[in-house]
């Protein structure tokens, strides 16, 4: 019989039990497991059918079971003691107020963080994978530190897609409603207690509203834009639908909500609530670049010119660059910007008043006029900028050297700050005990001493590592069957679904994003090779392989349904699996149970990673091509590396790096694993996971990536952003004195370098040489330029490399010396440089001048 209607029936809480509420509402329960195991105990069913989602829980719970929880006096004092402990945690000093000069008084840096993405927990579906991830650890150990941030994304109606599988092995997509009741967020109330709103104009007269939510991580308030409002018509309101979804169109709307809207949401809110206004904009990757143009038009609105508003905004701005290649970078025809700016009869944008439409699209123009390049805003509106590990900063430097013409690829001003993971999100219960008993309550705001780690014993690494791996294999089973179940099997012929894997054996795991550069099916090269690996009796391998490939990419795809395939084959399927619909509940136990960790990009393709960094908390081992994080931490003693093989063709490249993945797995990691002492221990393996946990693990913290960038990043930029604040004419003098130097530098000129205390062309090692130059300053001072030797050696192209740089100084005769020592041998040249200097540079190659003999 069918229902006339249907009623939600939800449970009210009882005042005694109001705080849980506030716990539920605050999401560091997502990294503290007593605030979890709370939840579980007022009522586990709950607690598991809400996804393990504490504010969709909340009306689930039974009213008697309520009314029970509020009369128990030990469940009373527990929620007593969480709430304390929360208040303590959000009221105590931290890192940030300890090391900062001014910070206990409300001084130093105030930064707004921008990401189209976040991924704190499964229960806020707004992102897709390692970006957001990488965004949601920042801003837990931005909390954990005490840094005053506050962040800014995006709300997704639908969020990313929910991956399934068709009977083929073909990724399916499927999209699932967000409803703001059922997700940790709420409302910003303005004075008159209605929704906080903020609004941007597009083409047509059209005015969008957007409301303001807000999450809160620990400290970090999260605002999360959202135009799903019934006064903007049906295509305002599908703005905010979906994360990565729709065509360039959708996408530039979208990121002109979460740049500009963005700016003008962080305005209001700290006027609301008294929060100190942001002196430092983050920009993590370019989809916020917009937030920048808008700030520059709010100061012409105030009076200033456009270079020195931009100058202005660039001094407080930082960049990081998420991506080795371009295909990775948001590309627009720059006649779509041209028509959502949106040009008055003067030239001004009616999208961002005061900014000059023409001035502020040659920002991110690429040469040739056609195309906007939103990374190329990014480093034009930010005075620092970085990669996310040494080498992805490196490979930036080459890809981006042309915006900075006359500097050599080493002098390109873009750095790295290498990423890391929230350790108390990423480390598993088993083993954050094994931390605790090894180093105490260590500080996580400090690198600290490891060494302790070195304590633990083989017993109690084997035994946590078995129970991680036990774990890992009944979570693949179950999902094995879900997803055999929804690919359309019948229950009946999946029996062989409960025994598939085996908790003793060795364990790799490979978990990522699915596109071609990560090359998934690397494994799969010697199809029968593998098979015999995995079906060896006295020493099986097995694998686990979770991932998605974005909707649009159908190589990633076709990737995918390779693997799948392989996996779905009879006789292997007890010994690789495929977990479909990859989140972070799956990967906390998939990057636990993994004994090794599988990472095969094609190098440097990888920017960085940080499923590998999870797996080490974890006392899983690296295994991975020298790129991204590991390229630079890589260690003989804790893992593996996959040589690189230096040959242009991709597919002699492919087959030459999976010849080494095997051969490394059957010389080395598959022995090293099944080795065991007369009363059964792992020695050698164990040996190097505490070689891993002490020299790598430290290395590989979220703590120590914002701490990094708190001390390189955000502290200059606050104080370069001060500098103007403090004086008003400072960007003005800056724009002139730019311009002078700009119309002066033809005349600027290296007219002769002689070189005394050589003779022959040969010196002795440890040679005193002086360089003595003529150079032509035209209409410039001495202060306006830094005069500079550069001294290397020479390498096949007849280039410096690695050079060294020597302030040359002005003699009595007018000309500029410097006397210095030959310390090495070998053939060493030598020539004199001139750079613009100025106390707003953060970088001699910032306005791409340069003059050398």
């Amino acid at each position: 019989m069918k229902p006339l209607s249907t009623i939600t029936v939800s449970s009210d809480l009882p005042e005694a039990l109001a705080p849980l509420r506030d716990l539920a509402l605050n999401l560091r329960w997502t990294w503290r497991r007593q605030t979890v195991d709370l939840f579980r105990a007022l009522d586990a069913r709950a607690f598991a059918a809400s996804g393990e989602n504490p504010i969709a829980m909340l009306p689930m719970v039974s009213a008697g079971r309520l009314a029970e929880a509020a009369h128990d006096e030990a469940f009373l004092a527990r929620m007593r003691s969480e709430i304390q402990d929360l208040r303590t945690y959000l009221d105590s000093g931290r890192w940030f107020q300890r090391t900062v000069p001014g910070a206990q008084g409300g001084d130093g840096a105030s930064i707004a963080y921008f990401s189209m993405e976040f991924g704190i927990t499964p229960t806020l579906p707004i992102y897709s994978g390692g970006l957001g991830i990488l965004a949601g650890d920042h801003l837990k150990s931005a909390s954990d530190l005490g840094v005053p941030l506050v962040a800014v994304g995006l709300l997704y109606q639908w969020g990313y897609f929910s991956q399934a599988l068709d009977r083929s092995g073909w990724q399916q997509e499927e999209y699932r409603l967000n409803d703001p009741a059922q997700l940790p967020v709420r409302p910003v109330r303005a004075d008159d207690g209605a929704q906080l709103t903020v609004s941007v104009a597009l083409p047509g007269g059209r005015e969008v509203a957007i409301a303001v939510w807000s999450a809160q991580v620990g400290r970090v308030p999260l605002l999360l834009l959202d135009t799903n409002l019934p006064v903007n018509d049906e295509h305002a309101r599908a703005i905010t639908d979906r994360l990565y979804g729709g065509d360039h169109e959708h996408r530039i709307v979208q990121e002109i909500v979460l740049g500009i809207g963005g700016v003008r949401a962080v305005e209001a809110f700290s006027a609301l609530t008294g929060a100190p206004a942001p002196t430092v904009f983050h920009l993590n990757e370019g989809h916020a670049g917009f937030s920048g143009l808008e700030r520059v038009g709010r100061l012409m609105q105030e009076g200033a010119g456009f270079a020195e508003a931009v100058a202005q905004v660039r001094a407080g701005t930082v960049f990081t660059t998420h991506t080795p290649v371009p295909a990775g970078i948001d590309r627009f025809e720059a006649a779509q910007l041209r028509r959502h700016l949106d040009a008055d009869e003067t030239g001004l944008s009616r999208l961002v008043p005061a900014l000059p439409v023409e001035a502020a699209l040659a920002l991110g123009i690429e040469e040739g006029g056609d195309i906007f390049n939103m990374a190329q805003l990014g480093f034009r509106i930010a005075q620092r900028s970085n990669g996310v590990a040494q080498l992805h900063g490196a490979v930036s430097r080459t890809m981006f050297q042309d915006l900075y013409p006359g500097f050599d690829v080493p002098e390109v001003p873009i750095g790295s700050v290498t990423n890391g993971v929230h350790r108390r999100t990423w480390t598993s219960a088993p083993m954050d005990d094994l931390f605790t008993k090894a180093l105490g309550h260590v500080d996580i705001s400090a690198l600290g001493d490891w060494s302790a780690l070195a304590t633990l014993t083989d017993h109690e690494l084997t035994t946590t590592r078995d129970t991680l791996r036990s774990d890992l294999v009944t979570m693949a089973r179950q999902h094995v069957k879900e997803s055999w179940l929804r690919r359309g099997a019948d229950e009946a012929e999946l029996a062989w679904t409960e025994h598939i894997l085996d908790p003793r054996a060795l364990t790799i795991g490979f978990a990522r994003r699915v596109s071609t550069y990560k090359r998934l099916t690397l494994m799969l090269s010697d199809p029968d090779r593998l098979r015999r690996l995995l079906l060896d009796e006295d020493r099986p391998v097995q694998i686990v392989v979770a991932g998605k490939s974005h909707p649009a990419d159908r190589p990633g795809k076709e990737f995918l349904q390779q693997l799948v395939q392989f996996a779905d084959d009879h006789g292997v399927r007890h010994r690789i699996a495929f977990l479909p619909d990859y989140d972070i509940a799956m990967a906390s136990v998939l990057i636990a149970g993994s004994d090794v960790w599988l990472n095969t990009p094609i190098r440097p393709e990888e920017a960085s990673g940080t499923s590998g960094m999870k797996a080490v908390l974890n006392g899983g081992l690296t295994f991975s091509v020298s790129d991204g994080w590991w390229d630079e931490m890589k260690d003989d003693e804790a893992g593996w590396t996959i040589p690189t093989a230096r040959i242009e063709d991709q597919a002699e490249r492919d087959r030459v790096e999976a010849e080494a993945l095997y051969e490394i797995l059957e010389q080395s990691i598959i022995p090293l694993f099944y080795e065991r002492d007369a009363r059964g221990m792992q020695r050698g393996w164990m040996t190097k996971v505490r070689s891993s946990l002490v020299t790598v693990a430290p290395r590989i913290t979220a703590a120590r990536m914002v701490r990094d960038y708190v001390t390189v990043q955000y502290l200059p930029a606050a104080r370069s952003a001060a500098a103007f604040t403090a004086d008003p004419a400072l960007a003005g003098e800056f724009v002139d004195w730019k311009a002078a130097v700009q119309d002066a530098w033809p005349q600027v000129a290296v007219r002769e370098v002689s070189l005394e205390g050589i003779e022959g062309g040969a010196a002795a090692t440890g040679t005193e040489v002086t360089v003595v130059a003529d150079v032509e300053l035209g209409a410039l001072r001495d202060t306006d330029v830094l005069i500079e030797a550069v001294l290397g050696e020479i390498d096949a192209e007849d280039e410096i490399i690695d050079p060294q740089l020597i302030p040359l100084q002005r003699g009595e005769d007018g000309r500029w010396a410097a006397r210095f020592a030959l310390a090495a041998p070998g053939e060493v040249g030598c020539t004199v440089r001139v750079t613009p200097q100025h106390p707003v540079l953060a970088s001699r190659a910032e306005l791409g001048l340069v003059a050398t003999a």
